[in-house]
């Protein structure tokens, strides 16, 4: 069977003007990989000709298909012409046409008949001939079932982690401003602080750190790191690139040793920052990081690190980073910026609220990654016919996803 045999194409334009309070779906709402949409906005906020849609439609954007988004429509609306509305027929279960188009095979067959290298487009003549197996009516309600089952558990574990990142912003609102020891608080340049808190240059926390010179270790195979490498959400390494520092990138320069924190001075607002693991020991990162070695008798391991994720801090950057394509930031200037010194003990502390929830947001990032691939691989394996939804059995996807913590409890309460 067709993409065709399971739905229509449905081009009813509508002015936004027209009907200013309906739901508007864009491609922005769109997460990639998702069967459901992430937020949504208002008619009275579009301009030029949209799509109408219905409840059951099946929303596909055919703008860089390679994205994969296409969510399942709730309710009625409008939406971008880089959607295309696919209405199911009669009998067919939206669910199950929602994971055809999500079928990496036909995420492939998508990308291959798009027109365009800018903004390269597939469209429905393309899409509608995709083929598939002639799966009974049974065996279509079973896979839709069976594949929004994971689905399901892979959003309620996303829950889960943006969950444990707003409370991990609120937690260090809280204790870089309030302390743990409900002490009188004094105004300073940055905002209140407690009363015993130190308010130093950042550099003065530091110690002196060093390149590599190619000329004396050219030959010696590096981890390198470039500012590509840090995740901005979850700020850690996700990847390095092997080479010999000769032949290394020219920016390759930078020295960084086990506990060092690094900071990219390039675009500094949107805050990319790592600490560096015992793996990493003695290899190299960016001339665009700037690398902070803690002092160890004034600070805690790791203290540097929450140091500069503080929005405070982001903000002090904000207002002198220079540059209209690229702004940035200076090392010295990095190391200029005043930041507030609580005792060591009490930077432990502090350090070990912290690393708590980020092990707790790990935890459920590395569940999600897993969930992801079983996703996908499960898509892949029904929609080929490779597995039959009747031989499978999910049951403890369902205890994995009634385990999933309330946002309120991801910090171990």
């Amino acid at each position: 069977m067709q993409l065709a045999d399971l739905c229509n194409l449905v081009a009813a334009h509508v002015n936004p003007a027209d009907r200013p309070d309906d739901l508007y779906v864009g491609l922005e709402h769109i997460a990639s990989g998702r069967f459901v949409r992430q937020g949504e906005g208002r008619a009275a906020d579009v301009h030029s000709a949209k799509h109408a849609f219905q409840p059951g439609d099946v929303l596909y954007g055919k703008l860089r298909p390679y994205l994969d988004k296409a969510v399942l429509a709730g309710d009625a609306g409008i939406c971008t012409t880089e959607l295309l509305v696919l209405r199911p027929k009669e009998g067919i279960d939206p669910r199950f046409v929602v994971g055809v188009v999500h079928t990496p095979s036909f995420v492939q067959h998508a990308v291959a008949g798009t027109t365009g290298v800018q903004h390269p487009r597939t469209s429905w003549r393309h899409i509608s001939s995709f083929e598939l197996p002639n799966f009974s009516s049974d065996e279509q309600i079973e896979i839709a079932r069976l594949s929004w089952h994971v689905h399901e558990a892979t959003t309620a574990n996303e829950a889960t982690v943006d969950a444990g990142l707003a409370l991990k912003r609120t937690a260090m609102q809280e204790l870089f401003t309030g302390g743990l020891r409900n002490e009188v608080q004094k105004d300073t340049e940055i905002g209140p602080i407690p009363e015993s808190w130190e308010l130093c240059p950042l550099g003065s926390l530091c110690e002196r750190t060093d390149t590599v010179d190619p000329r004396r270790e050219g030959e010696r195979v590096i981890e390198y790191v470039d500012v590509s490498s840090v995740s901005r959400e979850f700020l850690t390494i996700e990847a390095t690139t092997r080479w010999t520092l000769r032949e290394a990138p020219g920016r390759a320069r930078k020295r960084i040793l086990e506990g060092d924190t690094i900071f990219a001075t390039v675009r500094p607002t949107l805050l990319r920052a790592a600490h560096i693991p015992a793996a990493l020991n003695d290899q190299v990162c960016s001339t665009a990081f700037c690398v902070l070695r803690r002092n160890a008798e004034r600070v805690a391991d790791k203290f540097l690190y929450y140091l500069v994720q503080r929005a405070q801090f982001i903000q002090q950057l904000a207002g002198i980073e220079h540059g209209a394509s690229y702004p940035a930031v200076t090392d010295r200037i990095v190391k200029e910026q005043p930041v507030p010194v609580p005792s060591l003990e009490e930077q432990r502390e502090i350090v070990t609220i912290l690393d708590a929830i980020d092990r707790k947001i790990d935890l459920h990032r590395r569940k999600r990654a897993v969930l992801d691939d079983l996703f996908k691989a499960l898509l892949h394996k029904l929609m080929t016919g490779e597995i039959r939804a009747s031989e499978l059995d999910l049951s403890a996807l369902q205890s994995s996803r009634n385990s999933t913590r309330k946002p309120d409890e991801i910090n171990g309460r």
